[in-house]
């Protein structure tokens, strides 16, 4: 079980651990707990060897991350190629847009867990930007009251959206899990994670041409939410990348980074595939709750 040195700083099985070095490429300390190991359990309890493998350069791991992204993104799944090409009925588009919104607003949580394990106030100031994206300065705004806008143009009433008894258990147990990994592992992996958001502006783009083409139903005020992550989700990747690669530098962290993103990819696969099976015989469908617009199918 991890312990604590006298002032407060991380410490191993043989003492305080040693201050961490200054990040060169962003002035940024790794943070406390960034290498720490997996949490404590009777199977890993034991020290592990040194790692003493080459490791990659910056750029081979960058490579690496993008090849991940690349293969296991979840713009190839079945039920966002079907979205794209305009091959949806309103039901199945509404059960998305409900569904996808048990991550929405689960957003935000796991970077007020990502943020707490930082020690340096400026990365911290830097992270809360992010909250602030979805939660909004103040009500009416940011990417979750966006993401209702959305609901609404489509015809889920807010209370729908917001009622998580209709999320379909694949997408419960997809985002719990992916709340949990930011909560139990080191900042490392949990930054790592999040670099599904260098693949989100070009999907955002492809979204946004698809909705306009293919749902006119859809008012175009209901997209907001998909311009405005064009450049945040561009910014925001960035900004993970950077971390990663200045925090990486042996070749057991630069596994784990890969293995995260991989996790990450998994995890908005499996939502998509709970999505694209739909509820349970018995269970109650989203779609019902939809009120019908005039204009809407």
């Amino acid at each position: 079980m991890r312990t604590t040195s006298p002032d407060g700083s991380p410490a191993g099985p043989d003492g305080p651990a040693p201050a961490p070095a200054p990040d060169p490429a962003s002035g940024h300390r790794l943070p406390a707990g960034a290498d720490d190991r997996e949490p404590w359990t009777a199977d890993n309890h034991e020290p592990r060897a040194a790692d003493d493998r080459e490791p990659w350069t910056a750029d081979e791991l960058t490579d690496r991350l993008r090849a991940v992204s690349a293969a296991r993104y979840h713009d190839r799944h079945p039920f966002n190629v079907r979205m794209h090409a305009g091959d949806l009925t309103p039901d199945e588009l509404r059960r998305w847009i409900a569904n996808r919104f048990h991550y929405q607003r689960h957003i935000p949580v796991k970077d007020a867990l990502i943020l707490a394990k930082f020690d340096d106030p400026a990365l911290r100031r830097g992270w809360a930007r992010r909250i602030r994206d979805h939660d909004g300065e103040r009500a009416g705004e940011g990417g979750i009251e966006r993401w209702l806008r959305l609901g609404e143009a489509a015809g889920l009433p807010r209370a729908t959206l917001w009622d998580s008894s209709r999320v379909l258990p694949g997408v419960r147990l997809a985002v719990d899990g992916y709340v949990n990994f930011c909560r139990l592992r080191p900042a490392l992996d949990a930054v790592a994670a999040s670099l599904t958001e260098l693949s989100a502006p070009d999907l955002m783009r492809t979204r946004i041409a698809a909705f306009e083409k293919h749902y006119p139903w859809i008012d175009a005020d209901g997209l907001a939410y998909f311009r405005g992550r064009v450049e945040q989700g561009g910014r925001d990747g960035q900004e993970a990348l950077g971390l990663v690669r200045a925090w990486a530098r042996t070749r057991d962290q630069q596994e784990r980074a890969v293995a995260a993103l991989a996790f990450k990819c998994d995890v908005l696969w499996t939502l998509l595939d709970a999505v694209d099976r739909g509820p349970a015989p018995g269970a109650p469908a989203t779609e019902a709750a939809a009120e019908r617009k005039a204009g809407s199918p």
